[in-house]
């Protein structure tokens, strides 16, 4: 049977892998634990994978070219992530190596946070219940609601679409910028990314992390929001600059902000921005909920699978490359 490694750390195996995704894994060859709490490094990752076949990946284990040049046996590189940022697929195909992302299936979670943290700002429901926590009595201010207010949609990918359909359910003008997207249905309105930062309510950040994407929403930006708006980043830290937002919070020139990524290691917030008063925080959990951890890990297995047979699985970014697969077949 092949050699199969699962890099997550321990806690990060309970959370989000499973016993049902690795009893899958060992159906299918001998499957070697990161016995740790700790990520490994790539140096770490190379004297484990050792003979391994398949590397089964957690979002944090990193693999630059050494990982690939330095594993002769190793003939796939299966990621329970969508984000491969940290993966050296180039250097994968000039090994030969199978790279395999796995996709979304936290696009419900996701899009229900975002919701939440849009209901929290509005109403101070975390404000109250933190002076409550504290033995003190908040006291009562106006809030807003959601319908009648203008949501303005950054990046109109899975979870773009979900929250737009959820908007406009709750009866929200639903705005949407995206310069790769075309948005043609009913009760959206697709604008320049100037105009939706204007006029929307709250504005959520999901855009895809690229070099082209990096700080996106910089101090032009959020100078460009009402100053009664509140924004919501659930995509990825690097859309952020940080200090541009924590300025703008400080200053009051936006009225809230709700984060669940960050440049914290792990993309978590930062510690600083997240304890601001006119801040809400969560640690990078917006998809982590048992139907989505599931999609993703099972969906590892159903790849493993395809691959031990010879072929490239759906999820693969350089089938034409992996030339190793060959030897499953052989």
């Amino acid at each position: 049977m092949p050699r199969i490694l699962l890099t997550s750390p321990v806690t990060a195996r309970e959370l989000y892998y499973g016993e049902e995704a690795l009893a899958g894994l060992r159906k299918l060859g001998e499957v070697r634990l990161n016995r740790t709490e700790e990520s490994w490094t790539p140096e770490q990752m190379i004297v484990e994978a050792k003979g391994c076949a398949v590397i089964v990946s957690y979002r944090q284990s990193a693999a630059p070219a050494q990982v690939f040049d330095s594993l002769p046996d190793l003939a796939a590189f299966v990621r329970c992530a969508v984000d491969i940022r940290n993966i050296d697929v180039a250097a994968a195909s000039r090994s030969g190596v199978l790279v395999t992302q796995a996709s979304a299936g936290f696009v419900p979670a996701v899009a229900e946070m975002t919701v939440g943290f849009m209901i929290d700002l509005a109403r101070r429901i975390t404000r109250s219940a933190t002076l409550y926590h504290r033995g003190e009595t908040p006291p009562p201010e106006m809030g807003r609601q959601l319908r009648g207010s203008t949501l303005g949609v950054i990046g109109y990918g899975a979870i773009g679409r979900y929250l737009c359909d959820l908007g406009v359910a709750l009866g929200m003008t639903v705005l949407v910028s995206d310069p790769y997207a075309r948005v043609d249905k009913s009760g959206l309105v697709q604008v320049e990314l100037k105009d939706l930062l204007a006029g929307s309510d709250f504005v959520v950040c999901l855009a895809v992390a690229t070099e082209a994407t990096e700080n996106l929403m910089d101090a032009a930006a959020f100078a460009r929001m009402k100053r009664t708006a509140f924004f919501v980043n659930v995509s990825r830290g690097n859309l952020v600059d940080e200090a541009a937002l924590e300025a703008a919070l400080r200053a009051g020139r936006i009225a809230g902000a709700a984060i669940d990524v960050g440049r914290a290691p792990d993309q978590l917030p930062s510690p600083g921005l997240a304890a601001l008063p006119n801040a809400i925080a969560t640690p990078h959990v917006a998809g982590l909920t048992p139907p989505a951890v599931f999609h993703q890990s099972l969906e590892t297995v159903r790849q493993v699978a395809e691959i031990v047979q010879g072929r490239a699985p759906v999820g693969a970014v350089n089938a034409d490359k992996a030339t190793r697969l060959a030897r499953f077949r052989s």
